[in-house]
């Protein structure tokens, strides 16, 4: 099962090498990736998706949080919550197939960020499955380049990570 875990974790050299170790170390993988500063200079907020049952995620967030960098983390998937990823994607738009990329796009609500006579770059935010399905409908034959940034997510409502 896919889990998005959003850290709460000092600004400070090394402490995403520790975190990001301790996948390593214990043969877990981390599908996703994200760290930004938060509002607090000393804080940054991490977000990463794995996979595992309820057991393996049981066991990351206890080792997680013996981590000192640590301060608080949450396992968004447990409540409802908000996840978006951006996307940057070139394909081939040449002929008649540039009408119907534009078309796709349109579709997926994208924003074609970059035009050549050739080529579309196109901007796509949401969610994993609709990035996903935005790659499936404009066929894998017409994709020239993907770079994704990772899930970022927040629970809905009140709920806050913070200290």
């Amino acid at each position: 099962m896919r889990r998005i875990i959003s850290i709460l974790m000092e600004n400070e050299p090394g402490a995403l090498s520790r975190v990001v170790g301790l996948f390593s170390q214990r043969g877990y993988n981390i599908e996703t990736l994200t760290v930004a500063p938060t509002e607090d200079n000393t804080l940054s907020r991490l977000t990463l998706t794995t996979y595992g049952d309820d057991r393996t995620i049981e066991r990351i967030t206890k080792h997680l949080n013996k981590l000192i960098e640590v301060v608080k983390l949450v396992d968004l998937t447990e409540g409802a919550h908000i996840e978006r990823e951006l996307m940057l994607i070139k394909v081939k738009a040449t002929g008649a197939q540039r009408a119907e990329v534009k078309r796709t796009v349109d579709i997926f609500r994208g924003q074609i960020v970059d035009v050549t006579a050739s080529v579309y770059t196109v901007q796509l935010a949401g969610a994993s499955d609709k990035l996903d399905a935005f790659i499936n409908a404009i066929g894998e034959t017409q994709v020239l380049e993907v770079v994704r940034s990772g899930v970022s997510g927040i629970s809905r409502g009140e709920k806050v990570l913070s200290i």
